[in-house]
């Protein structure tokens, strides 16, 4: 593997591709550390330093999923504060719409339909960019502390020293613009460079909150701490390697279903006759039941806070909904299971699949082609969706687990900035994202005649 990564230099084409994306990831941090319009940097310097003396703040999933798709942005107000979020969610949403709607499942497929549908997709990216840019510009101008990431910032001064219209204004024009130019960056990045460059950014912003984490272990467990405490960074630093080296072998397990071709014989020449393997990937919704779990069961306390904030009915569901309560990650169990068959359901489509085996003369050996052969797929990928769904929902609820083990020997758990990179949808990202690198490199090194990553064989 060492002389994989020498062998990366060697190859004019890869090395430049690689360079590109390390410049494209120094302009893509620098984002996130330029203030905003209108905001004083000072306020928000010293909010950081306070909450970095008091141990870290810890929202839970909330500041889980704002370091994912803003990488700190938000919590500093950045050029990138949005992040790549709004990007992402028009992605998501056309997915399921080509999918459910026929006009544009049918555009999906005529040529040039694709670049219709990514059109599509930056346009939903504005929209959705300005109604955040504008929701934020108003609450940090107006009441800054009904943010979970503010909270305590009006003791250290305004955050907005000049409120007002156009204040939103200019910040909703400038957040929106730097999400287009995040956008503009990524596809820059999967033209130039090497893997896919939206991925690359959120694994980027992912890694970039490492640093804070190693700073707060070492704080929390070791500086000051009790013997005990330091075995248990090494079981956790051991216990990582597992949970890592699981999340690859089940985000790469697949069933390799066998595709039996009929022989033809044309002039002298036989064609056919072979097997050939169609891969179900068992983990095939990937990260994104997850992602629908987290969004949806995060919105009503959001408006709780927002509109009933003394209400005792609000602070009850805060409480049950809130990231250290057990029946959180019962009822987001079951959204996971919900949305794992719901996202196989629309993305996976097994009528569609048999008919063109039916068409290209395959069958799968002692299935009958058509209706059999859809209702086989389709009854194979229940089995591997259920397979899946029970890792995800393991891969979500292990931060927790993580953040509750020092109470075996201390009153504090550990914060979730500690306990993100142990499961959830930061490892889930990140074990995607570099597998996906790792084949594209693999591929480059073996089309010039180079050793891969592994030298028995390819990486699947």
């Amino acid at each position: 593997m060492i002389s994989a990564f020498a062998n990366t230099w060697k190859v004019a084409e890869l090395r430049e591709r690689i360079i590109y994306v390390l410049v494209m990831i120094v302009i893509v941090r620098l984002g996130v550390h330029i203030t905003l319009p209108g905001v004083d940097a000072g306020v928000i310097d010293q909010h950081m330093k306070n909450i970095a003396e008091k141990g870290g703040n810890d929202n839970g999933m909330l500041d889980t999923m704002a370091t994912i798709f803003s990488g700190g942005g938000l919590q500093k107000l950045g050029l990138f504060a949005l992040g790549i979020m709004p990007y992402i969610s028009a992605s998501i949403l056309m997915q399921l719409m080509t999918a459910v709607m026929p006009k544009l499942s049918k555009l999906s497929r005529e040529d040039g339909g694709r670049q219709k549908i990514n059109q599509y997709t930056r346009f939903i990216t504005i929209v959705i960019a300005v109604v955040q840019g504008g929701f934020l510009g108003r609450q940090i101008s107006s009441n800054p502390e009904s943010l979970p990431f503010f909270s305590g910032i009006s003791q250290v001064g305004d955050l907005v020293p000049n409120p007002g219209f156009s204040f939103i204004a200019i910040f909703t024009l400038t957040v929106v613009t730097g999400t287009l130019l995040l956008m503009w960056i990524g596809d820059q990045m999967t033209e130039k460079g090497i893997g896919n460059g939206t991925s690359i950014i959120i694994t980027i912003n992912i890694i970039s909150s490492l640093p804070t984490a190693l700073a707060l272990l070492w704080k929390s467990l070791i500086s000051g701490g009790t013997p005990a405490g330091a075995a248990f960074v090494v079981f956790l630093f051991a216990f990582l390697i597992f949970v890592v080296a699981a999340t690859i072998a089940i985000t790469q397990a697949q069933r390799r279903i066998a595709i039996q071709y009929a022989k033809r014989v044309v002039g002298r020449k036989q064609y056919g006759g072979q097997t050939q393997y169609l891969p179900l990937k068992l983990n095939y919704a990937n990260v994104m039941p997850i992602i629908f779990a987290t969004a949806i069961l995060g919105i009503p306390t959001m408006i709780a806070r927002q509109m009933f904030p003394t209400a005792s009915w609000a602070l009850t569901l805060n409480n049950i909904l809130s990231y250290d309560s057990v029946w959180y990650y019962v009822i987001a169990g079951i959204m996971i299971f919900f949305f794992s068959y719901f996202w196989v359901a629309t993305m996976f489509q097994p009528s569609e699949i048999s008919e063109n085996l039916k068409r290209s003369g395959g069958y799968i050996p002692g299935i009958r082609p058509g209706e059999p052969t859809a209702k086989f797929l389709d009854f194979t990928m229940t089995r591997l969706t259920f397979a899946g769904a029970i890792f995800l929902t393991i891969i979500f609820a292990l931060p927790f687990a993580v953040s509750q083990m020092p109470k075996l020997f201390s009153e504090e758990p550990l914060n979730q900035m500690i306990t993100g990179f142990f499961g959830g949808t930061s490892l889930l990202i990140m074990v995607g994202v570099i597998l996906d690198i790792m084949r594209q490199v693999e591929t480059q090194l073996l089309q010039r005649n180079y050793d891969g990553f592994l030298r028995q064989g390819k990486l699947k």
